[in-house]
């Protein structure tokens, strides 16, 4: 099959997968990518645990999980963006980004994704054999130099408030600082007992981005909470690992 060919059968098949990244077979080494900008490239190692070979396209999007690599228009360059995996091989994927336009006082949220696609058997007709497609995404997240503090130290400077919704009670997070935070748990405790937020439709209500706000509403939480209430929240680190954090909640 010709490059050309295999681009077009994975755009076309990238347009209608699900991302279903617990039954994907080819593991990504991480559970997201720093980019730390003045770097001229990162890499990003995958591997195969399938039994048979695959094959994988690797591109960026900006927040679309409907996007294709045709569409996608961000500054990086992946290599390869597409290549065959033999059953428990290991390949690295280079991720450059080109300089152009993003915020230079903040980080920047991106898309690494990855769509696996088993080989057709030799001699086996196409109507004849049922592939399925599976596409895994992961945080990519550029890091701008000379940012204040650090990461480390972003979720102890977010700021939570109580607000209402069509849906009820809410906390509301503000984020002043020029770091993405990624949570993982979200309970407001009002007098001794704890209500968790309703989980999010997307990746989006799973963060907070710079400068930005997220809602967290609260199905179980029937009245205003008072002055005493508190927000536990787990954020992930750069590695992927829960911290876990207190804070105050103003009404």
């Amino acid at each position: 099959m010709s490059t050309l060919s295999i681009r077009h059968t994975l755009a076309a098949l990238c347009a209608m997968v699900v991302a279903l990244s617990a039954q994907a077979s080819v593991v990504i080494s991480s559970t997201r990518i720093i980019y730390p900008q003045p770097h001229k490239e990162v890499t990003v190692r995958l591997e195969s645990r399938n039994q048979v070979p695959v094959l994988i396209q690797t591109w960026l999007d900006n927040g679309d999980e409907h996007s294709t690599p045709e569409l996608a228009d961000i500054p990086f360059v992946v290599t390869p963006p597409i290549f065959r995996m033999e059953p428990g091989k290991q390949q690295v994927v280079r991720v450059a980004y080109t300089g152009e336009g993003l915020p230079p006082a903040q980080e920047s949220l991106f898309w690494f994704n990855v769509l696996e696609v088993p080989a057709q058997a030799r001699g086996v007709q196409p109507s004849n054999q049922l592939q399925l497609a599976f596409r895994t995404r992961i945080k990519l997240i550029l890091r701008p130099p000379g940012l204040p503090h650090g990461a480390e130290a972003a979720p102890a400077k977010l700021q939570w408030r109580r607000v209402s919704s069509a849906y009820g009670e809410a906390v509301e997070v503000f984020n002043p600082t020029p770091y993405l935070v990624t949570f993982e748990r979200v309970e407001v405790q009002v007098a001794g007992q704890r209500h968790g937020r309703q989980a999010a439709a997307s990746g989006a209500g799973n963060m907070v981005m710079p400068g930005a706000r997220t809602r967290f509403d609260l199905p179980d939480l029937k009245a205003p909470p008072g002055a005493t209430a508190s927000v536990e929240f787990q954020t992930l680190d750069d590695f992927g690992v829960k911290v876990l954090h207190n804070a105050k909640v103003a009404p």
